[in-house]
């Protein structure tokens, strides 16, 4: 198996009007991510309301994207359960659709305990057969790792290959990560939706998993700055930043905002927790659209500033 390495964005869950999941409009989230140079895709994680996804609806979605993908990409399917015999059956259930790794989340009820996070990871990895990324975020969605937790729990279990990096300060982790765990483990990823996403790739990671709604927008900054363009990858880092930072306040809410005015979705339903937008935050989104777009942001799928 290749190294992983590169654009992985998390796929959000599109909903019908009546609020079922829109399998047809989830592929075609598939197929933008994959058309804009992605190396590969994540599903389901946070930026995908997993947790509001019923198991059949949840297995039946990953099928769907892993069919559909066929290996054209690396999938990493999300497999993240505080139960460890749940997230090597979601982890099965990735496998079986051709995924080629299982994200799972360091469960936030065993915290720092060390010995209590090695005895769940091992647990899985002795139950599925894909190699492990260890997402680490801080709580009250995840544990919150230290790097010297996530280097003991590397060492111990072989099967953790990749590790998702999300706990601030997130560069200081990444750079931790990679010395205390030099040959243990392949690749680590940054995440927190792309915000910190040059200083992560300073200090060497290998991709970023950010939401969906500026894949294209990632996929140019990262080969720039795999080809040594370190301005341009800057440049493109400074444009996007407003939408990131408008991303964090109203997460999946406002990706599926901006994939609608992108004409990538249709409708924008959610059902994760959280704050909506209201008529002046969707002002000030087409505002932020529209200053990104006037300065070459977008290359395609331009928004619709109509409205």
């Amino acid at each position: 198996m290749r190294q992983l390495s590169g654009v992985f964005p998390v796929l959000p869950t599109p909903f019908k009007a009546d609020g079922a999941p829109d399998t047809e409009a989830l592929l075609r989230l598939v197929d933008f991510a994959l058309q804009s140079g992605s190396d590969g895709v994540v599903f389901p994680g946070m930026a995908s309301e997993v947790e509001t996804l019923a198991p059949r609806e949840r297995a039946e979605l990953v099928a769907a994207v892993g069919g559909h993908i066929g290996g054209r990409a690396p999938f990493i399917v999300g497999a993240s359960d505080s139960d460890p015999g749940e997230a090597a059956a979601r982890a099965r259930e990735g496998e079986e659709a051709g995924s080629t790794a299982a994200m799972i989340m360091a469960p936030p009820r065993a915290g720092q305990d060390v010995a209590a996070q090695i005895g769940f990871y091992a647990a899985v990895g002795e139950a599925c057969g894909l190699p492990i990324m260890l997402q680490n975020a801080p709580a009250p969605n995840g544990a919150g790792l230290s790097p010297t937790v996530i280097a003991q729990i590397v060492q111990a279990v072989p099967m953790v290959r990749y590790v998702k990096e999300e706990t601030l300060p997130c560069g200081q982790h990444v750079s931790l990560i990679l010395q205390s765990c030099a040959g243990r483990i392949d690749a680590v990823f940054g995440g927190a939706g792309g915000r910190y996403v040059v200083d992560e790739l300073a200090r060497g990671a290998s991709g970023t998993m950010p939401a969906l709604e500026l894949a294209d927008v990632h996929v140019r900054l990262y080969r720039a700055w795999r080809e040594g363009d370190v301005a341009e990858a800057r440049r493109l880092y400074a444009l996007s930043l407003p939408l990131l930072v408008f991303q964090a306040v109203f997460r999946v809410r406002a990706t599926k905002a901006v994939l609608r005015r992108r004409g990538l979705l249709a409708h924008s339903c959610a059902r994760a927790a959280g704050p909506a937008l209201d008529a002046q935050d969707e002002r000030e989104l087409r505002a932020l659209l529209q200053d990104a777009d006037t300065q070459g942001l977008f290359l395609a799928h331009r928004p619709d500033l109509s409205s």
